[in-house]
C-alpha cells in the first residue's frame, strides 16, 4: 500500500497566524489561515461530531489510512485554519489537495455536514492565499487556459489526433523518452482518448424539434470536454430527447458551466462561466436545462450558492438551478414514449461521484437501462469509492488516482459485464486508461435501443489492461 507524501507530518506550529495575501475582495483575517471572503463557515464545522462514520467511505483514507487525510481530519484542519493554529504551508495545503470531492462523506454522515460546501470553501481561500511552486502554478494555469475553452481544446484535440497517428506512444517507448516526462503529462498522454476527426469537427443542431407531439422544451449543456471527446453522448442525448417529445435547444452562445473551476478553488473564473452559462440558457426561454455530465449537472445546480453575494444574478441563478437535469432525470420525469428495441448483453453500471453523492442521482440511470429491453445491469461492488478520476484530481495527482483506477477496474470487471456505463466523461476516460472494454455514456445505449441498433452484439467481456506508465 503506498504512503501519501504528507502522512503523519504535523499542520505547522500551534499559535502560528497567516493573512491573506491576495484576497480578491475580501480582507485578510486578524486571525487564522483565511481571508474574510467566505472562509469555511465555523458553523458548518461544528456540525462534525468526529463519529468516523466517513472513513470507510473516503478514498484517500482507504489508500493511507492517514487521520488528516480523512474528511473529519481535513474538516479539523479547517478548525484550525480558522483559529488561528496553523499555517497555510505546503504540508497544510497538501491535505486538502489530496482529497478528491467525491463527496462519498456526505452520503456517509449521519450528522448531515456539508463537507462540499467547507471544502470549496477552503480551496477557494488556499487559491488566493497560498502561493504554489512554479511547476504546480504552470501546469494548473495550462489545465485552466486549455480544457474550458472548446476552440483550444479541439485544437489540441487535432494535435492529439496526429500524435497517435503517427504512433507517438510507441515511438516515445522505442525511444525510451517516455521515462523522463513529468508523471502529470505521462497522466494526460495515458488519458487522451482515441481521437476521432468527426467527433472533433462535429456539433450539436441550435435547435432540434421533437417527434410527435412536443411535450416541453428543453436546453442542453453541450460541454467543452463532452463537446470534444465524447460528441456522440450529444448527439445521442438530442435524439433520445426529441425521440421523447422534446424540442431540443442546444444555445450557440453557451460555454464551460465553470465546473472544473469550482472543484478546484478557482472561484473568479468559476463565477464568470456561471454568469455566461445563465444568460445563454435565460436566452433560450427553455423549461429545463438538461446536463449529461456528471460534474456539470452537480455545479450547476450550486449556482444559487456561488452567486449569493451577486444582486444581480443571485436570484436569476437561483431559478436557473432549479431548471437543471441530468438527463436521465428529466427522462424519468418524463416517462418513456418512444419504442425501446433490445439491447442484448450485461453491461455494468458505474456510478459517477458527482451523480450519485453530490446531486443523489442514483435511481434514474439505473431506470433508464432496466427500461432497455432484454439489457441486464450488473452492479459494481464498492460503488461508492471514486474511480479517482475527479474533475482534474487525475491529473494533479496522478498516483493515487492511478491506484484508484486499478481499484475500480478490477470490481468493473468481477461483473462479467461486456460493456460499462457511466455519466460523466471523466469517468469514461479514466475507466478507458484500465479496462479493455466497450465504454457509454447511459443515453447513448437508450439511444441505440430507439434506433432498433444492439451496440454489444460485438463485444467480448470486459478484461483488465496494465496502466500506462
Amino acid at each position: 500500500m503506498s504512503q501519501t507524501p504528507h502522512a503523519g507530518q504535523g499542520v505547522g506550529d500551534p499559535g502560528t497566524v497567516i493573512k491573506g495575501v491576495d484576497t480578491a475582495g475580501g480582507d485578510p483575517c486578524p486571525t487564522g489561515a483565511f481571508d474574510l471572503l467566505h472562509p469555511p463557515s465555523a458553523d458548518r464545522i461544528a456540525d462534525c461530531v468526529h463519529c468516523g462514520f466517513c472513513l470507510p467511505a473516503c478514498p484517500t483514507y482507504a489508500l493511507w489510512g492517514e487521520e488528516m487525510d480523512s474528511p473529519r481530519g481535513r474538516i479539523y484542519l479547517m478548525k484550525l485554519g480558522l483559529e488561528g493554529s496553523a499555517e497555510m504551508t505546503d504540508t497544510y495545503v497538501g491535505h486538502f489537495d489530496a482529497c478528491l470531492g467525491c463527496m462519498a462523506c456526505v452520503t456517509a454522515c449521519p450528522s448531515g455536514v456539508q463537507y462540499n460546501e467547507l471544502i470549496e470553501a477552503t480551496r477557494s481561500q488556499i487559491e488566493r492565499n497560498h502561493r504554489r511552486g512554479a511547476g504546480d502554478r504552470a501546469f494548473r494555469a495550462l489545465i485552466f487556459w486549455l480544457f474550458p475553452h472548446r476552440r483550444r481544446l479541439r485544437v489540441a484535440a487535432l494535435a492529439g489526433w496526429l500524435y497517435q497517428r503517427a504512433h507517438g506512444d510507441a515511438v516515445m517507448r522505442y525511444l525510451g523518452l517516455d521515462h523522463y516526462l513529468p508523471a502529470r503529462v505521462r497522466a494526460l498522454q495515458a488519458l487522451l482518448p482515441d481521437v476521432r476527426l468527426r467527433d472533433v469537427t462535429s456539433r450539436v443542431a441550435a435547435r432540434t424539434s421533437a417527434l410527435g407531439p412536443r411535450r416541453m422544451t428543453v436546453g442542453v449543456l453541450t460541454g467543452c470536454v463532452q463537446s470534444v471527446f465524447f460528441a456522440g453522448v450529444n448527439a445521442a442525448t438530442v435524439r433520445v430527447l426529441a425521440a421523447e417529445g422534446c424540442d431540443v435547444v442546444a444555445p450557440p452562445a453557451q460555454g464551460c458551466c465553470g465546473a472544473l473551476a469550482v472543484h478546484a478553488g478557482r472561484e473568479d473564473q468559476a463565477v464568470t462561466f456561471a454568469r455566461a452559462t445563465i444568460e445563454a440558457f435565460e436566452a433560450a426561454g427553455v423549461e429545463a436545462v438538461v446536463v449529461n455530465a456528471a460534474g456539470c449537472g452537480s455545479s450547476m445546480k450550486e449556482y444559487a450558492h456561488l452567486l449569493r453575494d451577486d444582486p444581480a444574478y443571485a436570484e436569476r441563478a437561483a431559478a436557473f438551478s432549479a431548471k437543471v437535469r441530468d438527463v436521465s432525470e428529466l427522462l424519468a420525469e418524463l416517462g418513456p414514449r418512444a419504442r425501446r428495441h433490445p439491447v442484448r448483453g450485461r453491461v455494468a453500471y458505474h456510478d459517477a461521484c458527482h451523480l450519485a453523492h453530490a446531486q443523489g442521482v442514483r435511481a434514474q440511470p439505473r431506470a433508464l437501462l432496466s427500461g432497455i429491453p432484454e439489457l441486464e445491469v450488473a452492479e459494481v461492488a464498492e460503488p461508492d469509492m471514486c474511480c479517482g478520476s475527479a474533475g482534474i484530481y487525475n491529473l494533479i495527482q496522478p498516483e493515487p488516482s492511478a491506484e484508484l483506477g486499478r481499484r475500480k477496474a478490477a470490481t468493473v470487471a468481477a461483473t462479467g459485464a461486456v460493456a460499462v456505463a457511466t455519466g460523466n466523461p471523466g469517468c469514461l476516460l479514466q475507466l478507458r486508461r484500465y479496462l479493455d472494454a466497450a465504454l457509454f455514456h447511459p443515453v447513448e445505449l437508450l439511444d441505440a435501443s430507439l434506433r432498433d441498433v444492439d451496440p454489444l452484439s460485438a463485444c467480448s467481456p470486459i478484461s483488465l489492461k496494465g496502466a500506462r506508465p
